[in-house]
């Protein structure tokens, strides 16, 4: 019974490090649009995300069933859980990417912004977080969820970049207020989606020590607070 419950929690696991593969598949292309301008790929986007969402209420299924039927305890239910958790931060990234797509769409068509904004590196970076954080769950590498989480500063100083630039250009462009809110939304989706490889992190540290780090909590934290002033 054993093994076969291994069996299942390798399986489990592929299966979730497939679907995180689909996920940066849909940053990569939902942001490309910037650059090529292609209709074709958000039809691409859009298939790629309803595989996300059919992979999404597999793996529950396949969750629920091992829960129900065997019961794990500690660590094995502490692995359950996070691939349950895991599992739902994929599939709103997929979402998210889609989200990007319609805005890139609206936004060629409503006329550009005159301004660099790097919205490319900024999706290399959040599509470097979900593979970091991905690659963390499969190898129980906890310093690799580590810095996952200390990459998410630098996603955000991205989306307060966007913000600031874009609310500038506004004053000054009132005929490019719609364009410039496209950018701001669409550097909103990636620093949501960077908050989602960093909840796939924190799972990750979860599973492995059974701490729970979220909002600030746990080692590092602690550690701070205890240096001397």
């Amino acid at each position: 019974m054993q093994r076969q419950f291994e069996t299942e929690l390798r399986e489990l696991k592929n299966r979730i490090l497939a679907m995180g593969g689909l996920v940066e598949q849909a940053i990569e292309k939902s942001t490309l649009i910037l650059q090529t301008r292609d209709p074709v790929t958000v039809t691409q986007v859009k298939a790629i995300e309803r595989k996300i969402n059919e992979e999404n209420m597999a793996i529950d299924n396949i969750c629920l069933e091992i829960l129900a039927r065997l019961s794990p305890v500690a660590a094995d239910l502490r692995l359950i859980l996070a691939i349950i958790k895991i599992n739902t931060d994929l599939e709103r990234m997929g979402d998210q990417a889609m989200n990007i797509s319609y805005n890139v769409d609206h936004y060629h068509e409503d006329g550009e912004v005159t301004m660099k904004l790097n919205l490319p590196s900024m999706a290399v970076l959040v599509k470097n977080m979900v593979r970091e954080a991905l690659d963390a769950f499969m190898k129980d590498d906890i310093v690799l969820a580590e810095k996952v989480l200390q990459s998410d500063d630098a996603v955000d100083q991205f989306k307060n970049n966007v913000f600031n630039k874009m609310v500038e250009y506004m004053k000054s462009h009132p005929d490019r207020i719609e364009s410039a809110l496209d950018m701001i939304l669409i550097a909103r989706n990636l620093e949501r989606m960077a908050d989602h490889a960093t909840n796939i992190a924190e799972d990750v540290i979860f599973a492995c020590t059974g701490e729970d780090v979220r909002h600030g909590v746990g080692k590092a934290a602690r550690e701070g607070q205890e240096k001397p002033n």
